[in-house]
């Protein structure tokens, strides 16, 4: 079975497309989207190990890291985390149009990493819309749970609370 790419949607339908802070705010408490599902790779992980200088064997010694209770390497839990954008392109569901002129990761609340993500497994993205706030007349800040699932498993790899702002 071949990953999907983000970019694609999985259903093949049109997105919904929010443009107002009201239409945006109606969603507070609801999941506005699912990825497409990605494969981790070895040399995504090795190339994340080269760019932070964290070369940890669980990681990066697949031999070595056979011999630990993750029965081969994993990927940084950091890893994981960054994938977060990435992983949120393809998504289905909610697509936000407020008309800004640029968004930006504002920061986290609080991240957990409740399982490991084996090389070679699958992950996908879902996205929760917990607030919306307006920030003066300039911007608006999204705050959103991100929920990397692993193909296969009963816990995610990543819980993490996001927060993003709209410039207009």
């Amino acid at each position: 079975m071949s990953s999907q790419q983000p970019g694609t949607g999985e259903s093949g339908s049109p997105p919904r497309v929010v443009r107002t802070v009201a239409e945006l705010r109606e969603l507070v408490g609801q999941e506005i989207g699912v990825g497409p599902w990605v494969e981790i790779t070895q040399e995504r992980v090795n190339q994340f190990a080269d760019a932070t200088g964290d070369h940890q064997y669980i990681h990066v010694d697949p031999e070595r890291a056979k011999q630990t209770f993750f029965g081969g390497t994993i990927a940084h839990g950091y890893l994981t985390l960054s994938l977060i954008p990435f992983l949120s392109q393809g998504r289905d569901g909610v697509k936000i149009d407020l008309g800004g002129r640029m968004t930006v990761n504002y920061g986290l609340n609080r991240v957990r990493f409740p399982a490991p993500v084996r090389v070679g497994k699958r992950v996908r993205l879902r996205t929760t819309l917990l607030a919306v706030e307006e920030v003066g007349e300039q911007a608006v800040q999204i705050t959103q749970r991100q929920t990397v699932e692993v193909e296969g498993e009963e816990k995610p790899a990543c819980v993490a609370e996001t927060l993003s702002r709209i410039y207009f």
